[in-house]
């Protein structure tokens, strides 16, 4: 390592304390409360209280200590994380039927994080806002206002970017878990025998004291790692070791110190489960803290905000999602992006949430359920990732999958009774966005199947064009096909309707490529197929944004010089009728007619200046 990569260590393990952990750092605000409160049967006695936190802290160790950063993080591609990248990676060297299962098991990670992230904001901001009940009970009925107006004005803010944002995020949320640490270490001071649940004995010792209602209690002790797909998801802007470094050297010793803190306070003041994080502070530093709770969870919520505005880029570079406005809030850092339509879509969410559940509580009976099915979905990925890419022991790969979800089940299936109480609403809203990308995915290759049926051969055409050519004009002609060795249909349509062919043809074809970033020696492939007509490809990385006008840049050092106020874009525009289908298909099919209607258009999606496009309409039948 360079010294100025050593220079540059610990800036980026501060701020991977920043953005990474905003989730599960804030988690101390409400899981002990929820597992303490009651519900279960049992309140807090010092058996359940022992048990509660050996719990979690081994929760902590094994599901994100052993687990993510130790064996899920190896899972990268060029760097990059995500259940989508995992999906990716572990369909590489599998059957085709496999790829197919691999494919919908990673689509179905991909909606429960979307399901996932309309309750994380509103869940997170509303306990820091809580902290009145205890500072002030006279302004308990100003809390769902309040945490809608904290949560307007950070939606609002996403459009400016979050540049000179982040740059407050890392010293506050240092200084958050400073505070953490400090106000745990406090009180198990005072009452050092917390230490004794350390012990995973006692967590054994739970299950057999209080049987069935144990196993449903698991549902509250996951609260503790929400959040942790989060050290996947944003491997690509920190990196590993930095992610690693924080949690072991801040993030885990603060969170731990906070709930044996709380457990000792509870232990010592039983009636503090009323709000047992706020309470650990003296009287003096409540509305301080509130404050700092209310920054820590804001920041918490501008992480999974991200997070949902890159997983849809990636969504959208994939096909698996309508093309779509994305705004590159940064000159510098290409994971800083604006989406609207989800920017505005989450907020609206976030609000009938937080109206409809009016207390954190309400919202913790409906968390965990989406979080834990991403679990065992990551598990089973990961796997399949160390068998068939890493070339692993098969037995070992066995042993470790089983001793994954020897956790991820059990987590899992504790949090399917919360179905009733709430855990419906993650579930329908994953289940939308999972009709919604199955449906565009594959009505899309429907469609391009049914326009590409013609079977002419592009090779015969133009020996045909190039032999007996029609009338030639000036300039060049440039033709977008979305796959190699088809005639594009606005080609087609313009020699039937308009006779005239271009001095000079290109067919250009943007193609994603399987990895985030594509190097810039790669990035244009120029081949001639005849004196007049000439193939460009173009690839890209599901992180990187398509632009013609630097395609045709790369052209011109190539030797294809295209000058762009003589070269005009054809493209077709495609007006969509349903043919005869069983309803349920016809009702795929409209689903399909209104996100094409609303999708963006190519001349947006792909930079090419509105004034050079030409775009000629054709019905399909789909």
């Amino acid at each position: 390592m360079s010294a100025d990569n050593k220079q540059s260590l610990p800036a980026i393990t501060l701020a991977a304390i920043g953005v990474v952990y905003g989730d599960i750092g804030t988690s101390p605000l409400y899981t002990l409360r929820e597992c303490l409160s009651g519900q279960f049967g049992f309140g807090v006695e010092r058996d359940a209280v022992f048990g509660f936190l050996s719990l979690i802290f081994w929760l902590l160790i094994l599901v994100v200590s052993v687990k993510y950063l130790t064996f899920v993080m190896r899972a990268d591609n060029a760097g990059e994380g995500g259940i989508l990248t995992l999906m990716s990676l572990a369909g590489r060297h599998t059957s085709a039927k496999m790829t197919s299962v691999l494919v919908i098991m990673g689509l179905i990670g991909g909606s429960f994080f979307y399901g996932e992230v309309v309750i994380t904001p509103a869940i997170s901001v509303m306990s820091a806002i809580e902290g009145l009940e205890i500072a002030a009970p006279q302004l308990d009925a100003y809390i769902v206002p309040l945490s809608i107006v904290v949560l307007t004005l950070l939606f609002m803010i996403q459009k400016h970017g979050t540049g000179m944002v982040g740059k407050l995020f890392a010293p506050v949320m240092m200084l958050w878990f400073l505070v953490l640490a400090v106000l745990g270490a406090r009180s198990i001071m005072a009452n050092p025998e917390v230490l004794q649940a350390l012990n995973p004995a006692w967590a054994i010792h739970f299950f057999l004291e209080y049987k069935t209602v144990s196993f449903f209690a698991l549902g509250a002790v996951v609260l503790s790692i929400t959040g942790v797909e989060a050290l996947y998801a944003d491997m690509g802007h920190f990196g590993k070791l930095p992610i690693r470094i924080a949690w072991f050297s801040v993030v885990l010793p603060s969170l731990v110190l906070n709930y044996f803190g709380q457990g000792a306070l509870l232990l010592k003041t039983p009636e503090a489960i009323k709000n047992p994080f706020f309470l650990l502070a003296p009287d003096w530093a409540l509305i301080p803290l509130m404050i700092l709770a209310t920054l820590a969870t804001v920041i918490a919520s501008q992480a999974v905000i991200s997070g949902v505005f890159s997983l849809t880029r990636q969504a959208v570079r994939l096909g698996y999602l309508s093309p779509m406005r994305i705004i590159h809030t940064s000159e510098m850092e290409s994971g800083q992006i604006y989406v609207p339509a989800i920017n505005w879509l989450l907020y609206i969410s976030v609000v009938i949430v937080i109206v409809s559940f009016e207390h954190s509580s309400n919202l913790a009976a409906a968390y965990g359920i989406a979080v834990t099915g991403t679990m065992v979905l990551t598990s089973i990925l990961c796997c399949t990732v160390a068998a068939q890419s890493w070339r692993w022991n098969r037995i070992a790969v066995l042993l470790m999958g089983f001793a994954f979800l020897c956790i991820d089940i059990p987590l899992f299936s504790a949090n399917v009774v919360k179905i009733f109480s709430g855990g419906w609403l993650p579930l329908c809203l994953a289940l939308v966005m999972l009709i919604i990308m199955t449906t565009w995915k594959s009505e899309r290759f429907r469609l391009l199947r049914r326009m590409h049926e013609h079977g002419n051969s592009l090779e015969a055409m133009i020996a045909s064009l190039e032999k007996s050519p029609p009338v030639r004009v000036p300039g060049t002609a440039v033709y977008m096909s979305r796959a190699l060795n088809v005639i594009p249909f606005a080609m087609l349509h313009n020699l039937k309707h308009n006779k005239v062919l271009h001095e000079r043809v290109v067919l250009l074809t943007l193609r994603t490529e399987d990895a985030p970033y594509v190097h810039n020696v790669r990035r244009v492939a120029i081949e001639q197929l005849s004196p007049t007509f000439w193939r460009v490809v173009a690839s890209y990385g599901w992180r990187e944004t398509p632009n013609v006008e630097e395609v045709f840049h790369r052209c011109g050092l190539e030797g294809l010089s295209c000058r762009m106020m003589e070269t005009s874009f054809f493209m077709s525009h495609e007006s969509l009728i349903i043919g005869k289908r069983p309803w349920y298909l016809r009702l795929r099919g409209k689903l399909f007619m209104a996100l094409q209607r609303n999708a963006l258009r190519a001349p947006d999606q792909f930079e090419i200046p509105p004034n050079r496009v030409i775009e000629l309409g054709t019905q399909v039948e789909i």
